[in-house]
């Protein structure tokens, strides 16, 4: 017979005393285990729920205030394009025309003021050419006709330079076509020929 066969108190203390070890086993291992983190209060976390939500109410309102102003951009840019497109649009018809106007005017050049018989055909291309010219000045397409005026390169094409005394050097002394603008923009420049200084 066994020695705790004999004396089952002897055997009780025994497991008492392995499991009061086991237990001070444990807890010697959970206090060498890091302690975990307390969890934040619920004051806490809702201080951190307000500061979130301050950040994204004050991102929402700088992107509001984005596209308010991307908005205002592309609305005056497509009002810029309209307007335009309302004052060029007859660009390229009125292009077109100005060589309607340089024959008539060539035309007239070319008949005899003197000449009686030709008297009629005069007084046609002469009416034909204002009515055409009063509809150009209808919508905004002047004529640039600048004889004995300096010359000036962003209006005038230089076709020659002649020398001719008693004229200031760069001053247009002949128009050989004129030239147009459209509300301001240049369509064509007027073709001169412009003095330079004696040799």
């Amino acid at each position: 017979m066994s020695d705790q066969e004999k004396d089952p108190k002897n055997a009780e203390a025994q497991v008492e005393t392995a499991e009061e070890q086991q237990a001070a086993k444990e807890a010697e291992a959970a206090q060498a285990e890091p302690s975990a983190p307390e969890e934040p209060s619920a004051e806490e976390k809702l201080a951190e729920a307000e500061v979130e939500l301050a950040k994204v109410k004050k991102a929402l309102s700088e992107a509001d205030i984005r596209a308010q102003a991307e908005i205002q951009n592309v609305r005056k840019r497509a009002e810029r394009d309209v307007q335009h497109a309302r004052k060029f649009a007859l660009e390229k018809f009125a292009g077109d025309l100005l060589s309607v106007a340089d024959n008539l005017e060539r035309g007239l050049a070319a008949l005899d003021a003197d000449d009686d018989a030709l008297q009629g055909a005069r007084e046609g291309i002469e009416l034909t050419l204002k009515s055409l010219l009063d509809a150009f000045a209808k919508y905004n397409l002047e004529q640039i006709s600048p004889s004995d005026e300096p010359f000036n390169p962003e209006l005038h094409e230089a076709m020659t330079m002649v020398p001719v005394p008693n004229v200031e050097p760069n001053t247009v002394i002949d128009v050989l076509e004129k030239g147009y603008q459209l509300n301001g923009r240049l369509i064509r420049p007027a073709r001169v020929i412009v003095s330079k200084a004696a040799e």
